[in-house]
């Protein structure tokens, strides 16, 4: 895993005239262009005030798309973040693409928004929308305790990323809904995470990320959220949405590489630690601390928090209307490409998970029904592979301690298991009995506390702070000196 730069020339060129960077021919469209260029100084307000703060005048080491092909869509160069090139890019169009599921199966694509779905691909383009900017502006204030230029790099790396997801479904909003899609446009900047009178839609993007570690966690756990459902769009019947979905993965990969690259590093500079003091007992919590570690059951809580908060993103289970978005063919499976099946599920059926009568019962319900179940699952299976890879660090230094992920049933607030208290191995239990126990699997305010006190800003070149391993490669393969972001004093 690794952040790659590329030489190769992309197929779909972008026009860097322009005021607004894009391979959509803007400029062929003046009623759109007009609407963007309005949007375009309130995107750049929102972002010099709910953007990272402190660091609007830093040269940072950016990666700008230079078109939408995967092997040519980077070029990296110093950039001050408000200047950053964000644009409007869609993947290269496929001539003769069919729609790939449900009842429209077989039937050309649409470039246009079909009359009965309006309000159906609106929503989801709304929703989707808001989660960029909100994870923006709840990783605000990280810069401020970045334990190293890379990491900073990184993290602002991610921002202006999101910045161009939103960008591209206020594309979308404004190019194919309207006089609603400005207006949703526009809303897009006025949500504010976590704020009581106008939250982010999703509730796990109104939680706060106070510490470097919880960011790691939500880059691998919350955006790989974001990949399968951008998995999912990037199937669907209206073209643009599935052609500008595939160009926005490409993307995403690097902030799950991020999150799971930085966790590892964590885990490795705690497994190095107590190698040094001679400590092979991952429970004596106290002497790790004591040397400045983030110790391994703390981190375990961390993981726990994180995964249920996410699963609480794929919303209900079953869910009529989910179905209806299979149906219509708006929003396909994780991949639904490569599934063999009728994609049509009319007599299919998939086991689901669901509470009856307090306890856990393993049910066959319609397959259609049941795509946010399916979805759910394979995330399960997505995120679980990535565990493992930071389970072989502990095999490595000879540590009995294995990370996992908790019951799918843990912790939720969202679905079939809103209502029901069960622990990480998927036991179910009174309230009394899980508030007794609640502090053994998710963070406390003691260990909320601890990790607020290693975040101290490391911003020599080379230099990274003493609860985080250096990474074993550079970006764009720098050597580990390397400058990636020029500060002022």
């Amino acid at each position: 895993m690794s952040e790659q730069t590329t030489e190769m020339t992309p197929t779909v060129e972008v026009n860097y005239a322009d005021k607004i960077p894009n391979n959509v021919n803007l400029s062929d469209d003046r009623r759109l262009q007009r609407a963007m260029e309005k949007w375009q100084p309130e995107f750049i307000d929102w972002w010099k005030s709910m953007g990272p703060d402190g660091f609007q005048d830093a040269e940072v080491y950016l990666r700008t798309a230079v078109g939408a092909d995967p092997k040519g869509w980077a070029v990296f160069d110093y950039v001050k973040m408000p200047e950053y090139r964000w644009g409007i890019l869609l993947a290269p169009k496929e001539e003769g693409r069919v729609i790939p599921f449900g009842k429209h199966k077989g039937e050309p694509v649409w470039q246009e928004v079909p009359g009965e779905y309006r309000s159906m691909l609106k929503r989801l383009l709304v929703i989707q929308g808001d989660t960029e900017p909100a994870s923006v502006e709840q990783q605000r204030y990280l810069g401020k305790t970045c334990p190293s230029l890379y990491d900073l790099r990184n993290l602002f790396q991610v921002n202006v990323e999101e910045g161009r997801h939103l960008w591209a479904m206020a594309y979308l909003l404004q190019k194919y809904f309207g006089k609603d899609g400005r207006e949703e446009a526009e809303a897009l900047l006025n949500r504010r995470s976590g704020d009581e009178d106008k939250p982010r839609i999703l509730g796990a993007f109104n939680e706060k990320t106070p510490d470097w570690l919880s960011f790691f966690m939500f880059t691998f756990f919350t955006d790989r959220d974001g990949k399968m459902q951008l998995e999912s769009l990037a199937q669907s019947g209206f073209d643009p949405l599935a052609r500008t979905c595939r160009f926005m993965l490409t993307e995403e990969a690097h902030h799950m590489f991020v999150g799971e690259s930085g966790v590892g590093r964590v885990i490795r500079r705690t497994l190095e630690k107590m190698k040094e003091a001679g400590i092979t007992d991952p429970n004596e919590v106290d002497k790790v601390r004591a040397l400045g570690g983030v110790d391994l059951p703390a981190l375990q809580r961390k993981v726990n928090f994180h995964f249920s908060v996410t699963l609480d993103l794929f919303g209900a289970e079953v869910s009529t209307n989910a179905a209806n978005a299979f149906n219509a063919g708006i929003k396909g499976r994780y991949r639904e490409d490569r599934l063999e099946d009728d994609h049509q599920l009319l007599n299919e059926t998939y086991p689901v998970l669901r509470g009856v009568d307090g306890k856990l019962v393993e049910v066959e319900e319609p397959a259609l029904n049941a795509i946010n179940a399916r979805l759910l699952d394979d995330y399960i299976k997505d995120a679980s592979a990535g565990v493992n890879r930071w389970n072989k660090i502990f095999d490595e230094f000879g540590i009995d301690f294995q990370i996992t992920v908790p019951h799918k049933a843990f912790n939720r607030r969202v679905g079939e298991f809103a209502e029901m208290h069960v622990d990480v191995a998927g036991n179910v239990m009174s309230e009394a009995e899980w508030n007794a126990q609640a502090a053994n699997w998710l963070p406390s305010q003691a260990d909320e506390d601890y990790l607020l006190s290693l975040m101290k800003p490391v911003t020599e070149k080379g230099q990274y702070a003493d609860w985080i391993a250096p990474p074993k490669v550079g970006i764009d393969k720098k050597p580990g000196d390397f400058e990636y972001v020029t500060i002022e004093s």
